[in-house]
């Protein structure tokens, strides 16, 4: 395997953050700034790995492992809980009775028990799920603010490792950024040292709304505090992105912008403008190809979708998102981080219980098994890796915040988590590590989040011997552990 497979691209100074919405203006009415991530290429891309894409399902939080992957049935009451196990179709293989959709899809999948690392803190553990990097960087402060200190995502990285196969960005993360409910920026899902030119594309289909709702809106939505609801309705709009022409923007009137962009550019030749610059003409066909692409346009129209396949995935947040990740691998997108839930939404302090059966379980096996449906059914699954995780696992034994909620719940615990495969060379129906007897500590090979982001390199083919540059061309590795073996 060579890194000549892998030639870099040559990547803009201006950042690719932007924020698309339905409602808002259409592309062409952005300024250039915002087009740097619509790089097209039309030349193919070596294929060495067992994938062509990734989705990251993150469920920010903190999925409780005993109330979803590692149920623990034979533990004290206090540690076991309210909910059953059930039988997959896979021999010897429990979870929680409230992801039946899996369950029966078990030969698809593999669960890794024992993902561990050194944090219970959100902040703290978002970066080392997003990173695949179990230590800050020196200048982390945890204050909720991205830096240009801190070590790439995962996103930025595979986007970065690997040239995009289609018209649309190389990793794009939806439907929202992650933000915390006082306002500030989760870190670890942007460029970092990388540059924020390497940043993510990051899809805003979800609006932030009042923090004090969590959950799969408008069908699974919750308050955040039992005892505390908040005093307006969770009134969230999931609003695909716009890729058509604004309103009034006729073609006359698009022909008329194209030309007011070549006198642009004659005059920034002329006056030796940036290296951004000089990247222009590749953004603004990038942005017509959009506006022209049926492909890409469905891509991120899922509320339009038809009722039989928004019935399967589900009418919420969670369905219309795995369903928009769905359409983009069709699409040829290579890392689609798909974030279930923001204001930490799995984060069950309290009633646990009722949030997971009623709330989180429902949509989430729903909207999963029919992604995995979809994807079997048009070839795509055995070139597509999933993996779904949190930032940190629960603790074992149930406590209650009365002041909060009227019922148990699980606090933070990063100390073992369990962690969702399937396709992308994934066999299925694997239990890979173990948790010990009450489910607080790996048992068995232990694995870290250097290992689960090198298992999601290796699929997609990058080199163990890859390298990024950062802004002085100092190379740094891309690999920190070895992949998971035992999944493939």
């Amino acid at each position: 395997m060579s890194l000549n497979q892998f030639p870099k691209l040559s990547h803009p100074s201006v950042s690719r953050r932007t924020a698309v919405q339905a409602g808002s203006i259409g592309l062409l009415g952005l300024g250039s700034n915002h087009l740097a991530g619509l790089r097209a290429s039309d030349s193919a891309v070596g294929f060495t790995g067992t994938a062509k894409t990734c989705i990251y399902v993150f469920l920010s939080g903190g999925l409780s492992q005993y109330e979803s992957f590692d149920p623990k049935p034979n533990a004290p009451a206090e540690v076991r809980g309210e909910f059953s196990s059930i039988s997959t179709q896979t021999s010897g293989l429990e979870i929680t009775e409230h992801l039946p959709g899996l369950a029966k899809r078990s030969q698809l999948w593999s669960v890794v028990r024992s993902l561990t690392h050194s944090t219970n803190e959100h902040t703290l553990g978002h970066y080392y799920m997003l990173t695949g990097r179990s230590g800050p960087t020196p200048g982390f402060r945890g204050d909720r603010q991205p830096r240009s200190s801190d070590f790439p995502s995962i996103a930025s990285t595979i986007g970065d490792a690997i040239p995009a196969r289609s018209n649309l960005p190389p990793a794009i993360v939806l439907p929202e950024r992650l933000v915390h409910w006082s306002g500030g920026t989760i870190p670890g899902a942007y460029g970092g040292l990388m540059g924020s030119h390497r940043d993510p594309f990051f899809v805003e289909a979800s609006p932030y709304g009042n923090p004090f709702w969590r959950g799969a809106y408008p069908e699974y939505t919750f308050p955040n505090e039992t005892k505390k609801a908040p005093t307006s309705p969770d009134d969230r709009v999931y609003q695909a992105p716009s890729l058509a022409l604004s309103p009034g923007m006729t073609m006359k009137r698009m022909n008329s912008r194209t030309s007011l962009l070549t006198s642009i550019d004659r005059q920034r030749r002329e006056l030796e403008q940036s290296a951004a610059g000089r990247h222009y003409d590749e953004f603004r066909q990038s942005a017509i190809s959009l506006l022209s692409e049926p492909t890409v346009r469905n891509s991120f129209d899922v509320t339009n979708a038809d009722a039989k396949t928004q019935e399967r995935y589900g009418r919420n947040s969670f369905g219309w998102s795995l369903l928009m990740a769905r359409r983009l691998v069709e699409a040829g997108v290579n890392l689609i981080q798909v974030n279930l839930g923001n204001n930490e939404t799995w984060d069950t302090h309290g009633d646990i219980f009722y949030r997971m059966k009623n709330k989180l379980l429902p949509p989430t096996d729903q909207a999963l098994s029919a992604l995995l449906d979809d994807l079997q059914s048009l070839g795509l699954l055995d070139t597509t890796l999933i993996v779904m995780g949190s930032e940190f696992g629960r603790t074992a034994k149930l406590s209650t915040l009365s002041d909060s909620f009227p019922h148990a719940g699980r606090d933070h615990w990063g100390a073992v988590q369990s962690v969702f495969f399937a396709g992308g060379g994934v066999q299925g129906g694997r239990v890979i590590g173990s948790s010990d007897e009450l489910g607080a500590y790996p048992a068995t090979s232990p694995f870290k989040p250097e290992n689960m982001a090198a298992t999601m390199y290796s699929a997609l083919g990058i080199p163990a011997t890859a390298v990024w540059n950062d802004e002085f061309e100092r190379p740094h590795q891309v690999y920190y552990g070895e992949p998971i073996t035992e999944l493939m």
